[in-house]
């Protein structure tokens, strides 16, 4: 990481692979000889939608070769649609564009281009930027732009002020990036920002990074959390297929699939944060997002004498919920720790800890959902409600 004219900047990618990816930057589509693993084909990410909304799967923060990336700007939302996104921002970077001898320096040109390939792909294309400065204050992502090119100002206050007066949303990245042993610090400059209404947001995840600090800082000071790739290279450089990884996602809950409806659940702070097979978010949104996700197949849990029973329990969702127990149960015995995973049927195991009860009762069993993580110390505590029939 070297300071270029200034800034503070993290090029990410070497140089190798810059130039073994130029194929790639020429045209809107992949070429036919690329091997048979980037088949078109979308994963599907299955998310309850709280009642009245929509769980929208998104990226905030995202490069191409328009700035420091290394991808053409319709790969990215062809790999926005592979990955079972709804929505993605283009966020070159403002100050910063190695390739300006190869790409325009139109700073509108990346977002126009993405616009254009989302549209027959169902893909909401956010118009974006970041705002690239030193330590302080740092990155921020300005979103839901009306135009890129007024942003473009000597200090950064005055850029933050051009994106708040079109209505857009602007968040800190990576508060942790360049501190010693990546412990975020609070600037003065993000005060002044927040005391303005300035700053509406912080990146809590960036890319493999968790960031507890930043977590803790959005719940004192009701800020939206978010979670996003920072992508330069290919998607599947970062979290290849065959690991079963994800890029890191915010999950918006939107009145409506609109780039309008997002920015205002953006703004109330309607978020969950998915990364590394784990949830984080307020209990509001995280409890329905596990009670949503799981269905019981099977009748009431049968159990007589010392004969122990099973429930089959359905997680449609992409995560798989590790649990462990809150304690006793007067009815029955419980598995001290239970996994619910990822899109299959998984089978909790009961027995009885009495002989004296008859009839079909429904249990609560309490859980700690060791992987919904309500603050960096927390989990949630979550029940399952479970019928079960004893036979004398």
């Amino acid at each position: 990481m070297k300071p270029v004219t200034g800034l503070w900047l993290n090029p990410r990618l070497p140089p190798l692979r810059l130039v073994a990816l130029g194929f790639l930057l020429v045209g809107p589509g992949l070429p036919a000889w690329l091997p048979a693993a980037q088949d078109r084909a979308r994963a599907e990410l299955t998310f309850p939608n709280p009642p009245g909304y929509q769980t929208l799967k998104c990226d905030f923060h995202a490069h191409t070769v328009f700035s420091d990336g290394a991808v053409w700007p319709t790969i990215r939302v062809e790999e926005a649609w592979r990955d079972g996104l709804d929505a993605i921002a283009i966020s070159d970077h403002l100050e910063y564009q190695p390739h300006r001898s190869d790409v325009s320096t139109n700073y509108e040109r990346s977002f126009e281009l993405a616009r254009a390939a989302a549209a027959p792909l169902d893909i909401l294309v956010i118009r974006a930027a970041e705002i690239t400065r030193g330590e302080p204050p740092g990155h921020m992502n300005a979103l839901f732009l009306k135009a890129v090119t007024p942003l473009r100002r000597e200090d950064y206050r005055d850029a933050v002020r051009a994106a708040v007066e079109q209505g857009g949303f602007v968040f800190w990245n990576h508060p942790g990036w360049k501190q010693p042993d990546r412990k975020s610090v609070w600037y003065a400059e993000q005060g002044e920002l927040l005391a303005k209404g300035w700053l509406h947001g912080i990146e809590v995840i960036n890319g493999a990074e968790y960031d507890p600090i930043a977590h803790q800082w959005c719940l004192d000071r009701k800020l939206a959390m978010l979670a996003n790739s920072d992508v330069h290279g290919p998607i599947a450089w970062d979290y290849p297929a065959e690991e079963r990884q994800h890029r890191p996602l915010t999950l918006v809950f939107a009145e409506r699939r609109t780039l309008d409806a997002i920015r205002e659940a953006l703004l109330a702070r309607r978020t969950v944060l998915y990364s590394q097979h784990t949830l984080y978010g307020e209990a509001t949104w995280l409890q329905p997002l596990f009670h949503g996700a799981l269905e019981l197949r099977s009748g009431p849990v049968r159990l007589q004498g010392t004969t122990r029973g099973f429930a089959q329990v359905f997680n449609r969702s992409p995560v798989t919920f590790d649990l462990e127990s809150l304690g006793r149960v007067p009815e029955v015995n419980v598995p001290k720790r239970v996994r619910l995973h990822a899109g299959k049927t998984s089978l909790i195991e009961l027995t009885p800890r009495t002989n004296n009860l008859s009839g079909v009762r429904t249990l609560r069993l309490p859980f700690r959902a060791t992987n919904l993580k309500t603050t960096p110390d927390q989990s949630l505590e979550v029940t399952l409600d479970v019928p079960v029939e004893f036979v004398r």
